[in-house]
C-alpha cells in the first residue's frame, strides 16, 4: 500500500484546509485510517481516526470540534477537513494505514498502523 497526502498550505488562524490522501492497493476499504501530525521538536501525534466504513470517527481532544475525518472508499480516499485553524495546529500531517477495520483502543498510537504517507506541512500563522 502507498499513500500520497496532499492539501497543506500556509494559512492565517481563523482559516481552513482540506487534506487529503489518496491509497493505492485494493485493500484500502478493509482498514481504519488515521491522520496524525508532528511539530517541530516534538513526537508525532494522533489527530483523528476513521473506521473502514466510515461509520465511526474519533478524534483528539485538541481538534475535536474543529476537524473532520471522512473518507471515500470508491476514491480510495481519505479526508481531514480542518477548520478554524490555530498556530498550534502547525505540523507536518501523515495519513496511515491501521492494522485493524474498526476504532480501537490502539488507535491512538502510531505503532498500531502499518503503512504511512510521505507528510504534507500545514503552517498557521497568527
Amino acid at each position: 500500500v502507498q499513500l500520497q497526502a496532499s492539501g497543506g498550505g500556509l494559512v492565517q488562524a481563523g482559516d481552513s484546509l482540506r487534506l487529503s490522501c489518496v491509497a493505492s492497493g485494493r485493500t484500502f476499504s478493509f482498514y481504519a485510517m488515521g491522520w496524525f501530525r508532528q511539530a517541530p521538536g516534538k513526537e508525532r501525534e494522533f489527530v483523528a481516526a476513521i473506521s473502514s466504513s466510515g461509520d465511526i470517527t474519533y478524534y483528539a481532544d485538541s481538534v475535536k470540534g474543529r476537524f473532520t475525518i471522512s473518507r471515500d472508499n470508491t476514491k480510495k480516499t481519505v479526508y481531514l477537513q480542518m477548520n478554524s485553524l490555530k498556530p498550534e495546529d502547525t505540523a507536518v500531517y501523515y495519513c496511515a494505514v491501521s492494522r485493524v477495520s474498526t476504532i480501537y483502543s490502539g488507535t491512538y498510537y502510531p505503532g498500531s498502523y502499518d503503512y504511512w504517507g510521505q507528510g504534507t506541512q500545514v503552517t498557521v500563522s497568527s
